[in-house]
């Protein structure tokens, strides 16, 4: 009895020792842990995001300032710090309305392109600031200004930068009668430096299908995107944003053009990405692009309303999800994700 009971006593000790409690076979590893999050990320609008080295630096509109947001995790944003970067001077012809800041990294220096009038929309205008830091939430923002052309000076939103070839474009929406029409145009002139511009001002784009008129006509928020093969894309979102159909609209420049060519620019004649009632998602707009911190995933940002009707204030909520190209290299949004519903965040995270 005492041999039989030894025995038994070591062939359980040994299994119990292979199998272990975690119920997998020898040598297995553990199945990866998926991280999750949910949109929306936190309230907003006009949402930006530059990457640099591992560093995400995000804005969005906040009205009478500009802050930027540091996080290395695009999906935490909510619990990320911010710094006000820039607040103007009571009654300076840039102090109201702040809108749509940019941040680009150009010539070893920083630089934020955003909107701002004296209160009166009719004085909307582009302005650059400029800072030396490495570290842009950090150091002095020096007031370059405005950027414009003397010749085509107006109304004016939306700032961005495009580099094709060896050169640098700003690329925004104007509305070159705005006292008397409210139709927004995109916009395109070549840059000098990084707060002038020199030559033509060229319009690209301008509200011509149904789906770009909903409300009024709008091209708005001009977004540089380069795809695979060397292909270069300008999505932009159309309609009035106080309806609940603000959608992305998408211009594609043809292999080898020149940016200030319109017949250059091809654009798509449906839109990109709209609205889904069914996943809480209305007015969907005014995005931006960022990859995943291994930069193997390529992700969209843009901001939304939760709920029919609520228009262009601040309910409006900032959403992020993967993107990919077709086989044609053109970008394949595909349509919002419902807000609630867990999903991977980035890569690398």
């Amino acid at each position: 009895m005492y041999t039989l009971s030894l025995f038994f006593f070591l062939v359980v000790s040994v299994t119990e020792i292979h199998c272990g409690k975690s119920g997998g076979a020898e040598g297995e590893a553990p199945a990866p842990v998926i991280e999750q999050f949910t949109n929306p990320l936190q309230n907003g609008a006009d949402p930006w995001v530059y990457q640099h080295g591992d560093t995400y630096y995000y804005l969005q509109t906040t009205g009478n300032s500009v802050r930027i947001w540091k996080t290395d995790a695009i999906s935490e944003l909510a619990s990320a710090p911010s710094t006000v970067v820039f607040s103007p001077l009571d009654g300076a012809p840039n102090s109201r309305n702040l809108w749509a800041p940019e941040l680009h990294h150009l010539d070893n220096k920083w630089y934020i392109y955003y909107t701002a009038g004296d209160g009166q929309d009719t004085t909307q205008r582009t302005w650059v600031l400029e800072n030396s830091s490495v570290d842009p939430t950090l150091g002095n923002w020096i007031d370059k200004g405005r950027i414009y052309n003397a010749s085509a000076d107006f109304w004016a939103i939306d700032g961005t930068v495009m580099e094709y070839q060896g050169r640098r474009y700003f690329i925004w929406s104007g509305r070159p009668r705005a006292a008397i029409d409210l139709t927004q145009n995109i916009y395109i002139s070549e840059m000098v430096n990084p707060w002038s511009l020199k030559g033509e001002t060229i319009m690209i784009s301008q509200p011509e299908f149904d789906w770009e008129r909903n409300g009024f006509g709008v091209n708005e928020g001009p977004q540089v995107l380069k795809g695979p093969q060397n292909t270069y894309f300008l999505t932009y979102s159309a309609s009035y944003c106080a309806t609940d159909d603000y959608v992305m609209g998408m211009l594609s420049l043809k292999p080898g053009g020149d940016p200030l060519q319109r017949t250059d620019w091809i654009k798509k004649s449906a839109p990109v990405f709209v609205k889904k009632p069914q996943n809480n998602a209305y007015g969907p707009g005014h995005n931006s692009f960022f990859k995943s911190p291994d930069g193997r995933e390529n992700w969209l940002i843009y901001h939304a309303n939760s709920n029919t009707g609520e228009g262009c204030g601040n309910q409006r909520n900032i959403r992020i999800q993967k993107f990919s190209f077709h086989a044609d290299g053109t970008p394949n949004f595909g349509e919002p994700v419902a807000t609630g519903l867990k999903i991977a965040k980035p890569s690398g995270e």
